[in-house]
């Protein structure tokens, strides 16, 4: 599987994390020690262990991709280090105020949000509650895309915001090899990727793909074309959401008739629709994203040819 490493952060961003990250083995160290059990698995956990909570995105707690596996990383901290975990699904945008807020008014000691539409709620929270730890996945401050999605409010500042890690992964590295596994394995010299919602975490795959399909071709003087995003216009295809498996199917049936046989969607459970298409018709292959799918979506084994592994799971442990 591709895998992609988190991106460097700065080294105040690195003196932080440090800091963060000795608090919690420390704290969690003194919880094994006096073998408290935690709430996770249904036992009864202590008042003292440390309560972790995880907002999730669109999609879904079940969306075996982007949500599930950031949580994964929630278990493993539980097992391992005996913390308190739980998680609030967000149905809607509106819903990530409250659910922050809720974790806040239940002490929640870090809480964690999944996804850059979170941004901006993340910002405003962290900004207001300082005594509350906050990790947020695919945002990075003060990168602060987000400010237009929230008119009035901004971001703040790294130092306005030392509360927050932000985890950030450079899977256009993983994008770049997959865009050449893809143009590598083709039959029929068109490959294509479509996205979810037009936001850096999802176009920075898209650009890792087409720079890799380009770099093939340069390589093997080839001229395998892709569909759905273009670097140079800085646009391609996208759903308009993180949920709709329909989309999903008809994306990739527009591909296919476009005369692609290997599709890159960057769009959650939106992919499953396409890795149904792709089987029920046997016209294409899929490369998964987030997740290697022959683990988390094994009745698409056939039809996925690799996975962008986002490795979210461990930014989320290791936080």
């Amino acid at each position: 599987m591709l895998k992609s490493k988190p991106s460097p952060f700065k080294s105040s961003m690195r003196r932080r994390k440090t800091m963060k990250k000795l608090y919690f083995v420390i704290a969690a160290l003194i919880v094994a020690s006096l073998v408290l059990t935690a709430c996770g698995g249904g036992g009864a956990a202590s008042s003292d262990a440390i309560k972790v909570g995880q907002v999730t995105d669109l999609g879904g707690i079940d969306d075996k991709s982007f949500n599930a596996t950031a949580y994964a990383g929630a278990e493993k901290a539980v097992a391992d280090f005996g913390v308190e975990a739980k998680y609030l699904e967000s149905t809607q945008q509106s819903d990530y105020n409250k659910n922050i807020q809720q974790f806040i008014d239940e002490d929640t000691d870090l809480i964690v949000t999944v996804g850059f539409l979170l941004g901006v709620d993340t910002a405003v929270a962290a900004k207001a509650n300082p005594e509350t730890y906050f990790a947020i996945v695919d945002y990075s401050y003060p990168d602060c895309f987000g400010t237009d999605f929230v008119e009035g409010q901004t971001c703040g500042s790294a130092t306005e915001l030392p509360n927050v890690l932000g985890l950030t992964f450079a899977t256009d590295q993983a994008g770049f090899l997959a865009g050449y596994a893809a143009a590598a394995s083709t039959q029929t010299g068109k490959v294509a990727t479509f996205g979810g919602i037009n936001i850096p975490p999802v176009t920075i795959f898209m650009i890792g793909f087409e720079a890799g399909v380009k770099y093939y071709n340069e390589q093997n003087d080839a001229n395998v074309e892709v569909l759905g995003w273009s670097t140079a216009a800085s646009d391609g295809s996208f759903t308009g959401n993180f949920d709709s498996l329909d989309d999903g199917r008809s994306f990739a049936e527009s591909f296919v008739q476009e005369g692609a046989d290997i599709i890159m969607p960057v769009a959650g459970p939106v992919g499953l629709g396409s890795a149904a298409y792709c089987q029920e018709t046997g016209s294409c292959k899929i490369i998964g994203v987030d997740t290697d799918w022959t683990v988390s979506s094994p009745e698409y084994t056939d039809v996925i040819l690799t996975s962008v592994m986002k490795n979210m799971n461990i930014a989320v442990y290791d936080t």
